[in-house]
């Protein structure tokens, strides 16, 4: 099960441009990592003070891949 949906989903809730959000998925073995890209002037929301928001996400994110015995990683890509 892919996990790309809800993770896109969480971010476009916070970002002001959701219309350039993208968000790559890769898979190796039981683990998924989600790389999240979004415009400029939303990294510094995505990523919250202290990294509070997208801790959060890694944290819902993370909690509905134990359901199905995976591991999920989300990164934010900042280039």
């Amino acid at each position: 099960m892919s996990y790309a949906p809800l993770v896109e989903s969480l971010v476009k809730g916070v970002v002001q441009h959701a219309d350039q959000v993208q968000i790559e998925e890769e898979m190796s073995g039981h683990t998924r990592t989600f790389i999240v890209r979004v415009a400029d002037e939303d990294v510094g929301k995505i990523i919250g003070k202290s990294g509070r928001v997208v801790s959060a996400i890694r944290c819902v994110v993370s909690a509905v891949a134990a359901r199905d015995q995976e591991r999920a990683f989300v990164k934010i890509d900042t280039d």
